[in-house]
């Protein structure tokens, strides 16, 4: 019977530990990756719920969306994309 509690505050010690190590990090959003997340740009459209069309008339537009050029093949950083899309500079006239 003693060697049940014995487990019981274990338990309970090890559940308080977690606990209070993921309430410590609460609200605190994680670190980005220091690895960028390419996107081709055959595959923009997937991510970002537009159309083909729509996606390469953005493209022409503005020609200085951030992209990294490798043999050939247009890659856009994913997280580097998004702020530039929510950013004001696009929107300036």
């Amino acid at each position: 019977m003693e060697i049940n509690f014995f487990w019981i505050a274990v338990g309970l010690a090890a559940f308080g530990y977690f606990i209070g190590d993921g309430l410590k990090n609460f609200g605190k959003p994680q670190k980005k990756s220091s690895y960028p997340y390419l996107i081709k740009e055959k595959d923009l459209h997937y991510h970002f719920s537009l159309s083909k069309a729509e996606i390469e008339e953005l493209l022409d537009k503005y020609p200085n969306a951030p992209k990294i050029e490798l043999k050939g093949t247009t890659y856009y950083p994913y997280q580097q994309f998004i702020d530039w899309l929510s950013s004001s500079d696009i929107y300036k006239k």
